[in-house]
């Protein structure tokens, strides 16, 4: 049963389910299939959120979101974890909710989760951020993925805002996150490059053309987005994304390095739909076991070096051994 006080807060801070439609939103999208399983992506965020928010204890919460077809199951754990986050920044939720979920019955999913946590930030004021991602050591990723929470925030902006965040592209002020200012604002296009892929409902004219229309050294990392949105989401056929492919030009391996990590991200919660294995192999000439290899070959430790977050190093990382592999295969 929801409580009183869970029901304000999440008429206060929920969308409707059909405010999150393309077609609420203003998105240029012509419905079909494909966009319509689209769209169940921020619905199902949504439902996370109303269930998280409303819930008395984490078992209701794990045995509804256990109940979530296994595609979108993630993404009903992307809302849970924005519920906990906002519940425990506003002194709700005892400073607990976030990480037993985390490390919890949401551990398979991560890498949502952390975004989920972004969702939170774009409705928090910033004085409270400190207290958003809790301290989970000894988790795997810890806390080099904190940097996704960046890109959920970003997403969510081009998302619900998109003509400031997109039309008119603004920038946000510099946030030292993992005391790595400079770096908040590339977090945050990478979020960005992900709601391009959803503004556009996967169309890769559409997507390409957004891109392109940000300012050149924006690219790189709104690529990166674009090729996580179109790995782990779908939306396309395997004709689309090579195209995708082609449009990203110099920037294929920001594109492959994306969908690295969503392969990465769907094999990890152990399920991985049709959509994902056709996606590395367009993008990044990978398996998505062998995706999640290079993944994990490539992961670097967590500790500070020069001042670059492990988050980058390790996408750059990625990047090489990309480009690599398509300089031996030309």
């Amino acid at each position: 049963m929801p409580t009183f006080f869970g029901s304000v807060r999440r008429l206060l801070l929920t969308p409707s389910l059909a405010d999150v439609t393309f077609e609420v939103r203003g998105f240029p999208v012509t419905p079909t299939d494909a966009t319509r399983r689209l769209e169940a992506i921020p619905q199902s965020v949504i439902c996370g959120f109303e269930w998280g928010i409303d819930a008395r204890d984490q078992w209701e919460v794990e045995r509804r979101l256990s109940l979530v077809d296994a595609e979108f199951r993630g993404f009903a754990y992307e809302g849970a974890t924005m519920a906990f986050t906002v519940l425990d920044a506003m002194g709700g939720g005892r400073g607990t909710r976030t990480r037993d979920l985390m490390t919890g019955p949401g551990r398979p999913h991560i890498f949502l989760t952390y975004i989920g946590i972004g969702f939170a930030m774009a409705r928090l004021p910033r004085p409270l951020w400190r207290k958003v991602v809790p301290d989970m050591s000894g988790s795997p990723y810890y806390p080099t993925m904190s940097w996704l929470a960046v890109d959920g925030y970003g997403f969510d902006r081009a998302y619900f805002d998109t003509r400031r965040w997109v039309d008119e592209q603004r920038v946000p002020a510099p946030y030292a996150w993992e005391g790595s200012p400079e770096y908040f604002l590339r977090a945050v296009d990478q979020g960005i490059g992900r709601a391009l892929w959803f503004i556009h409902g996967g169309r890769v004219e559409g997507v390409a053309a957004a891109v392109r229309g940000f300012a050149s050294h924006r690219h790189a990392d709104l690529w990166s987005g674009v090729g996580l949105a179109a790995t782990f989401a779908g939306g396309c056929d395997a004709a689309g994304l090579a195209e995708l492919r082609r449009e990203a030009g110099e920037h294929r391996a920001e594109l492959a390095q994306g969908s690295v990590f969503a392969g990465k991200a769907r094999s990890y919660s152990g399920f991985v739909p049709g959509h994902t294995e056709v996606a590395t192999a367009a993008l990044a000439d990978l398996s998505v076991a062998d995706a999640a290899a290079l993944a994990d070959d490539t992961a670097v430790d967590p500790a500070p070096s020069g001042g670059v977050p492990a988050y980058e190093l390790w996408r750059a990382a990625v990047r090489a051994r990309v480009a690599a592999s398509e300089r031996v295969a030309g």
